[in-house]
């Protein structure tokens, strides 16, 4: 996954979406503190004073965003308690963990035996979220849906709160956005290029149905939250 990663980076990097304010408005009102968070896989945001940020791609790190209250760190795969005191905080000293679209390629066991030792307790507040299929119009929601669903789905290994965040896209970086999936880079490695001729000119058909290049993208956003205890 870490391999994947490091070649989509400059692509993620450029299309890189967020999430609606109201998500992270929701989680911090669950928090009593807002001094000290962790964000799994630096695709969350910085809502805290103090974050820290891993990935176990360094190419990630290179292209994330600077902000002052941001620690980026490099960590192994699969991290030892140790690794968590020494790299992210000590035991029971943390308020909030973040994890976005990274959960799904994590060790959860592991993952949450590090979140119960380093969240404090009784108020420390894990929070993980996904955004799912994006919705255009129906022209191009028609393209895109078997395109989404038949297409890519063997290449994801998938297998609650809702928010929506949206993005003013063209074509180019709606394309850009396909090409940030880890299952698109996933099925490049297998000779399978998603993007074919006649996929593109499928999308290209129901874009320009109605004339707008630009055209507003809202992207469904799914989120659990819990205390430690509860995970």
């Amino acid at each position: 996954m870490a391999e994947l990663n490091n070649k989509q980076a400059k692509t993620h990097a450029e299309i890189r979406l967020s999430y609606p304010r109201e998500l992270f408005q929701f989680i911090a009102s669950h928090t009593p503190s807002h001094l000290f968070a962790w964000d799994v896989g630096t695709d969350s945001a910085k809502i805290y004073k103090n974050i820290v940020a891993i990935d176990t791609s360094t190419k990630p790190l290179e292209f994330a965003p600077y902000l002052p209250n941001v620690q980026y760190k490099h960590t192994s795969p699969t991290m030892s308690i140790s690794e968590v005191e020494q790299k992210i905080a000590p035991k029971a000293s943390l308020d909030l963990v973040t994890a976005a679209q990274a959960l799904h390629w994590l060790d959860l066991p592991s993952f949450y035996q590090q979140v119960n030792w380093v969240l404090k307790n009784p108020h420390g507040v894990i929070a993980t979220w996904c955004y799912t299929e994006p919705k255009v119009n129906s022209a191009i929601d028609a393209v895109f849906q078997p395109f989404y669903a038949i297409d890519s789905w063997p290449f994801w290994d998938l297998k609650v709160l809702e928010f929506v965040y949206e993005k003013v896209m063209d074509l180019d970086q709606f394309f850009a956005y396909i090409r940030s999936w880890s299952v698109y880079q996933m099925a490049k490695d297998k000779g399978f290029e998603l993007l074919r001729k006649n996929a593109i000119e499928r999308f290209e058909c129901a874009w320009s149905e109605d004339g707008n290049d630009q055209k507003v993208v809202k992207f469904p956003v799914h989120m659990k939250i819990g205390r430690v205890g509860n995970i």
